[in-house]
């Protein structure tokens, strides 16, 4: 009895971070440029009842197969999928989305690199270009005063307008792109770091190659799929409740076994 206990507790503990991680994906439907995450399991270890080649009782043939009892299960990982959003169009000059594969490259003010998807950039007061936290977007710009007008290609050139119709090439937008995107480390706030599992970035110019092109005046949506979400809450809680029944099952057993013994 205490093995289909101690069973269906992991299958409990296990359905509750299923259904945390899926309230997450569904809080965050409507953050821009969130990426879903998917919750990997993987079943715990085996008791053997009864190995291969076992001669059965009474002298009988050997047996050609195990018996094997399961532990339970458990979480053992979460992946983060980076299938691109919908572009929505915004109006605002300074709104980038990234159309295929790639990350904006900010650096914190200590010098360290993160990477995200998110393209709601502003001018701070030095007229640098920032992520709405203050992180300057990398390699830095600078906007003068004077621009009119801001224009962004497709393939990352920044150029301003002036009031008298002149225009000066500001700079180079770089993307990065890493072997295992799923690898890198979420820090919440839209920003991705590095690890040992995502590779080292790959600078590349927007358009070249595999990496994907900015569009200026838009803004990359959620890619969480509701329809999906609610059938996996829908799995989730009937999973728990038949786990909630197990335990219930175990203990009217263990009751029943009580009350021979009376």
């Amino acid at each position: 009895m205490e093995k289909i206990l101690r069973t269906a507790a992991t299958g409990l503990a296990a359905q509750q971070r299923f259904v945390e991680l899926i309230a997450h994906n569904l809080a965050n439907v409507n953050t821009t440029a969130f990426k879903r995450v998917r919750a990997e399991f993987q079943d715990l270890l085996y008791e053997r009842l009864r190995t291969l080649g076992s001669t059965a009782p009474q002298g009988a043939m050997e047996s050609l197969h195990e018996v094997q009892i399961g532990s339970g299960t458990e979480l053992v990982a979460t992946t983060r999928s980076f299938a691109q959003g919908d572009l929505q169009p915004t109006n605002n000059p300074l709104d980038l989305a990234i159309n295929g594969e790639g990350f904006f490259v900010l650096r914190r003010p200590d010098g360290t690199l993160l990477y995200t998807r998110d393209g709601a950039f502003r001018l701070d007061r030095t007229g640098r270009i920032v992520s709405i936290h203050g992180y300057a977007l990398e390699p830095e710009l600078l906007v003068p005063e004077s621009a009119q007008q801001l224009r962004i290609s497709r393939d990352g050139v920044v150029t301003a307008q002036f009031a008298d119709g002149s225009e000066q090439v500001l700079g180079q937008i770089q993307l990065a792109r890493f072997l295992n995107p799923a690898g890198l480390r979420a820090l919440g706030e839209n920003l991705y770091a590095e690890t040992i599992a995502s590779g080292p970035p790959m600078l590349e110019t927007p358009g070249t190659g595999s990496m994907g092109e900015v569009l200026q005046a838009h803004l990359e949506s959620s890619n969480v799929e509701l329809v999906e979400e609610m059938v996996n809450l829908i799995m989730a809680q009937r999973a728990y409740e038949l786990n909630a029944k197990a335990i219930r099952t175990a203990d009217e057993l263990l009751q029943t076994a009580v009350n021979l013994k009376s």
